[in-house]
Formats: C-alpha cells, structure tokens, sequence
C-alpha cells in the first residue's frame, strides 16, 4: 500500500508540473535537483564504507556539476541551513566543559562546535575532480558573499579546510616553456592577471630566453596552476613595464644578465583566494634562477600600485591641504572617471608630489588591522621584500593609469635578509623600505603628519 501511495502522489505532481509555466516547471526542476543533492550529502555524512563514500561523492561532484548559478546559490543555502552545528548540542558540550573542564570534555566541545559541513567536504574531496570542485565552490561562494553574508560560516569552513590542503608541502614548483603542453600554455594566457597577454606570439616572446616562467601546481590538481610567475633577465633594476612586454623587443643572452626582474604573478584560482601558500615562494623562483645563471645576484619585482589611484580619489581634501598643490587636487577631481583617467596620464610638474604621494599610501597608509592598504605590498612584504624604488611613468597603459596613476614599484629580495625582513614584518609590523622611498614619504608633510608635528612642538 505505501508503495502505491507513493506512486500516486508522485503521478500527481508530474501531471501538476505539466501545468505549470515553463519558467516555474524550470524552476520546481532546479529545486528538485537540489534536495537530490542535499539528500546525497546527508547520506554520505552516515556512510562508513569507503567504497560507497567514494562513489557517493563522485555522484555529488556530477549533481553540483550539472546545476545552474541558481541551483547552485540554493545549494549553498542547503549547506549553511542543513549542515551547521546543532546548537543545542553546542550549549551542552559548553555546560559539560564548564562543569569539568578537562581534555575528554574538550574534545566534545570541539567535535559539538564543528560543523558537519567541514565533514561532508572532506568526504567530497574523495572524488576524482572533488578537490576542483571545492575549490570552484569557494570561489563561488566569496562572490555571493556581499549581498548574501550569512554565507560566512561557510566561507570559513571552505578556508579551514583549504588551508590545510594547500600547505606549502603539498606544493611544487615547475617551470614553464615553450615545450610546456599546449593546455597548460592556454591557462597562462587566460590566467595572465597582471599584464594580458596578446595570443601566442606574445607568449612566445615572454619564453624566449631572456625570460622565464615558473608555475607552482598542487598533486590535486595537476593540470591546473595555483600560480604564475613571470620573469625577465637584464641588467639593472628595469623601471618600465612596456619595454619588458614589447613582442618586439631584442631577446638577449640570459648570460649577460645581472638582475631578475619578477614583472608579473598571478593568482590562477579564484576560490583559492586569501589561502596562503607559504611566505617564500619568490624566495624559492630566485634560488632557482640563482643556480641556473649564478651571475644572477638581484632580484626584484617590477609592481603595480593597484590602489594607489582610489586612494587618491578617496583623499581630495587632503590633496587640497597640502600646501601649494592645490593645482594636484583639481586633476585629481578632474579625472576621477574611469574614463577620464584611462587617458589623463599626469603631466611632469607633477612628478614629485606623486612620487611623495606614492610613498606615503605604501608606508603609511594602513586598514584597520595595521596592514598596509596596498595588497601588492603586502604579499611582498610579507615575502620578505623591500620597498626600493618608485618608477614614475612606468606603465602608461590605460590599466596603469587608471589603477596607479602610471607608477610602478620595485620591491628588491635581497636572499639573505629575506627572512629576517619577513620576521620583522609578521611580528612587528615593521616594514622594510629603502632610504629613497623613506625619505619621499618624510618630505610629503601630509596634513595629519604636519597637525601632529605642530602638535609635538607646542
């Protein structure tokens, strides 16, 4: 009887579907594949088996595969609603610590405030592809969190079990060349954040031989990278970002080169964003250029500024404050349209207020938690760089303008002070800048640092 029952009721939902719009019959279809999937997701959670948790996990990887953007934000519904702690469990667990609190108590504590979810991802990661697809969902997830933030707690679960998985042991680093295969050469280009490149005669000249690329891969994911990094051999610090991209420009002898400029890194997955790899990735490219071509000594970075011009934008009243430039606040003003300042590079009278400027959002300018504004900074910095020399005029593209006014950084890995500059960094909040970019930011005389120096004096 309760199997022709369930017959019964199931016939008369189909004929009730056969009613409906196109637009809702699509949209009860979604929702459908979406408890299906829900449904795989607690069953894995009660699974013991190993064989059987790993083909569940695989139908879950091909479910959330075949959803829609719709289907799959309901998803992740599901995952905050029906795979968060029990909170009353959790009141318990906290009552029984507190009652006796030793090791037993809090490891139940520990188990109670532990979400399910972090579970049931691990158990996806089973799949074949599981790591991929955890690693898409993350990204999808940091998106929608603006407008939806009770996604939060599962952001964090992703970024628990993502940093774990994507340790710097886990890691390897390989170098990239025109013998690379064709599909990993095809992410480069498409994975190219910093500097697109244009086709394949462009990727051609940025692996001649007075360039080199490296990628750092995960074993999960093998024929995905994790990172680009990019690199030209020359002489001297280079200062323009053009005359190292021009497809045109003359290959050189790699062994006539002094200094290793890294021009670009790029970051390939987005739902790895924020997960650290570890503090000394360039510190491990220049150890191998180092070995490669010994005459190599200097390595450094040529930089965007990517926040500069916001800050700009964000600081007119300042601007205007600084004394006899009120003429840099009125082009600020002027050319605070994207449009505008895609083609409005500043003039040379403003060379030096800028570079001043420039210093000054890089040394001093920090968020709320101390670190300084600009992210470029911080993730050389955090590498153990040190803040060298602002370029004016380095990258005039339309990007380069917009973002930072035209300037480029170069930050310098000086090998054997990449770990004390780094240790100073994480524990002190210490930044390692040159004397030249020190002493640009001093002579700025920013409004807040001149009320403060007036201050001391009376």
């Amino acid at each position: 009887m309760p199997s022709f029952f369930n017959k019964l009721i199931r016939s008369i939902a189909e004929r009730g579907r056969v009613l409906l719009s196109p637009r809702l019959r699509a949209v009860v279809a979604r929702r459908d594949r979406v408890a299906k999937l829900s449904e795989l997701c607690h069953a894995l959670l009660i699974e013991r088996g190993e064989p059987s948790s790993a083909a569940l996990a695989m139908e879950i990887v091909a479910a959330y595969s075949a959803l829609d953007d719709a289907g799959r934000a309901e998803f992740f519904d599901c995952l905050e609603r029906e795979f968060s702690p029990d909170s009353e469990a959790v009141m318990r667990a906290i009552e029984a610590y507190r009652a006796n609190p030793d090791g037993e108590m809090l490891a139940a504590l520990a188990h109670a405030v532990e979400a399910p979810r972090q579970e049931l991802l691990r158990r996806i990661n089973m799949a074949p592809g599981g790591t991929a697809a955890l690693v898409e969902m993350r990204g999808l997830v940091l998106q929608q969190l603006p407008a939806r933030p009770r996604l939060r707690p599962v952001e964090a679960d992703f970024v628990h079990l993502l940093r774990s998985w994507f340790n710097r042991g886990f890691i390897s680093l390989q170098r990239i060349d025109w013998r690379t295969p064709a599909h990993i050469l095809e992410k480069l280009i498409r994975y190219e954040a910093v500097h697109a490149i244009n086709g394949w005669d462009d990727l051609r000249r940025r692996l001649a031989a007075d360039r080199r690329c490296f990628a750092f891969f995960h074993p999960s994911l093998p024929d995905d990278p994790l990172i680009f990094v990019e690199v030209a051999l020359v002489r001297g610090l280079a200062a323009k970002i053009h005359e190292l991209l021009d497809p045109a420009s003359e290959v050189v002898d790699p062994e006539r080169a002094d200094t290793a400029i890294f021009y670009s890194i790029s970051d390939c997955q987005a739902g790895l964003h924020g997960i650290s790899f570890g503090d000394f990735l360039i510190k491990q490219v220049a150890g191998e250029l180092h070995e490669e071509l010994p005459k190599v000594k200097t390595f450094s970075t040529l930089s965007p500024v990517p926040g500069f011009r916001a800050w700009l934008d964000a600081n007119i009243a300042q601007l205007a404050a600084i004394e006899g430039k009120s003429e840099l606040a009125a082009w600020v003003t002027k050319t605070r349209s994207q449009t505008a300042r895609r083609s409005a590079a500043p003039g040379d009278e403003m060379r030096e207020i800028l570079q001043r400027l420039c210093a000054h959002y890089l040394t001093r300018a920090r968020r709320g938690d101390g670190q300084p504004l600009d992210a470029v900074a911080r993730f050389h910095l955090r590498n153990g760089a040190r803040l060298e020399r602002i370029n004016w005029g380095a990258d005039p593209s339309s990007r380069g303008l917009t973002q930072s006014a035209g300037m480029m950084v170069n930050y310098l890995y000086e090998l054997d002070e990449v770990e004390l500059n780094h240790e100073a960094y994480v524990n002190e909040g210490r930044m390692a800048v040159s004397r030249r970019v020190e002493s640009l930011a001093r002579a700025l005389r920013w409004p807040e640092d001149r009320a403060a120096e007036e201050s001391r004096s009376a």
